[in-house]
């Protein structure tokens, strides 16, 4: 088996899938706001539910772009099962997340905080694991 299958390696493929299928459905979310509101784009305000759903969408892209290489760093060098778990506790921070900010943008704090957490702990493996093989190159 190679690398590239180890179960750790695929785990990490699956968790990045979810962050990706999360994203778009946001995106959906965005869109289908934009109709029931009203709203031609290119305007991004308006209701306060459709600005809501555009931050939603927008503020996880965001985090994405640190979020996906520290997973793949952390995978690739640290190893094992804590990157994919804590990349799954990601998604699922930035879905609890999105169900806080929908309901009210003083609700999105505690999804924000599980995601940030994760987020930050995936850039400390990574770290630990570029180090450590370094050390060893």
């Amino acid at each position: 088996m190679s690398n590239l299958a180890a179960p750790d390696i695929l785990y990490t493929a699956i968790v990045t899938i979810l962050a990706v299928i999360l994203y778009i459905y946001m995106g959906i979310r965005v869109g289908q706001a934009r109709g029931k509101y009203k709203i031609d784009a290119p305007a991004m305000t308006g209701h306060p539910d459709f600005e809501r759903a555009v931050r939603i969408h927008a503020n996880t892209m965001e985090f994405m772009v640190t979020f996906l290489p520290t997973l793949w760093l952390a995978a690739l060098y640290f190893g094992g099962w804590i990157p994919p778990a804590l990349g799954a506790v990601w998604v699922i921070g930035r879905v609890i997340y999105m169900i806080g900010y929908t309901a009210s943008a003083q609700k999105r704090s505690l999804g924000f905080t599980i995601q940030a957490i994760a987020g930050l702990a995936l850039l400390v493996l990574a770290i630990a694991g570029i180090v450590q093989a370094f050390m060893m190159a």
